[in-house]
């Protein structure tokens, strides 16, 4: 179904990110940790499931890192040997400035037999040094092997000072992208004002949209707040001071996930942009990743409810 819904560009996919466990986890430690997974995520009207290729960043950012770097295990390899109880579609990121063009031929070409699904993720800062280029990555999984669904990242925060990420969309979606993947949103405007000219640049060249899934991340702690910032999230002033003052920072950040997913939900429908929802925790904190799997049945009611209000009309 995953396959179908990205390539007929529908609304309301949703999607849930994890990080595979750390490298150096013994293999009962492993399977231990996926069984939690698994049963988690059970609950969940998932269209797919995300698994990240996490990298240390060293060279995009000179502030010390809040929570520190510890290597994780390959997704394709955590994908295959420990969630492959999982039945939901696997979104396996890749960043493809580590690979040779050979390593990254070998990894496009395996399991040509079936339907697989990657964002490929290029370098991080300009510092960082790169053995292959992302144009080049998406070059090659054209012409070695259709049956990968390509997906994209989208940064609506770059948007505000560059004012071309629909630009960059557009031609990522030409390359061979079928559908993109923002970082956490916590930006309503910067996000609106993407979602605007990319609409606008579509209707002017008689281009396709493709679905745009907007990630949401609960924050549930300072700490959390701090890292989320490292990653480069765009947190505007009066949001934070929100999240910093309230009660429960948790629950306020859920909330505000909440409405600012509703408007940008509601956004696109009046435009007929397909957008849709990835979730995610980016902590490793029990209340936090327990609140993430709460957001995304949250969002998945009101993406139905809408959807259904939106046929009726």
């Amino acid at each position: 179904m995953l396959k179908q819904k990205i390539l007929n560009r529908s609304t309301g996919i949703l999607t849930y990110g994890i990080t595979p466990p750390k490298k150096s986890h013994t293999p009962e430690k492993m399977k231990e940790i996926a069984q939690k997974q698994r049963e988690r995520l059970s609950g969940l009207e998932l269209d797919g499931l995300i698994l990240y290729d996490v990298q240390e960043e060293d060279a995009r950012i000179e502030d010390e890192r809040p929570f520190p770097y510890l290597e994780t295990m390959d997704p394709n390899t955590y994908c295959k040997e420990y969630l492959n109880e999982l039945d939901v579609p696997k979104i396996i990121y890749r960043c493809v400035g580590n690979n040779t063009e050979t390593e990254m031929s070998d990894w496009v070409v395996a399991d040509s037999e079936r339907d697989r699904y990657s964002v490929f993720v290029g370098a991080s800062s300009s510092k960082q040094q790169v053995k292959l280029d992302l144009l080049d990555a998406y070059e090659l999984s054209k012409k070695l092997n259709d049956r990968i669904v390509l997906g994209g990242v989208v940064i609506p925060e770059r948007h505000m000072k560059k004012n071309d990420e629909h630009i960059r969309v557009a031609t990522k979606t030409a390359k061979g992208c079928h559908f993109f993947i923002s970082q956490a949103t916590y930006n309503l405007e910067a996000s609106k004002n993407f979602l605007s000219d990319y609409y606008y640049h579509c209707k002017d060249n008689d281009l396709e949209m493709v679905p745009i899934l907007f990630n949401l991340a609960p924050c549930g702690s300072q700490k959390t707040l701090e890292f989320m910032k490292w990653l480069g999230i765009s947190i505007p002033r009066w949001l934070e001071n929100d999240l910093v003052n309230s009660n429960d920072i948790l629950d306020k950040s859920i909330n505000l996930s909440r409405k600012i997913f509703e408007e940008l939900f509601e956004f696109g429908l009046e435009k007929g942009v397909p957008i849709g929802c990835s979730v995610e925790s980016v902590s490793t904190r029990k209340v936090e990743i327990e609140a993430s799997i709460q957001l995304a049945k949250d969002i998945r009611a009101i993406m139905d409810k809408k959807l259904l209000s939106a046929a009726h009309r």
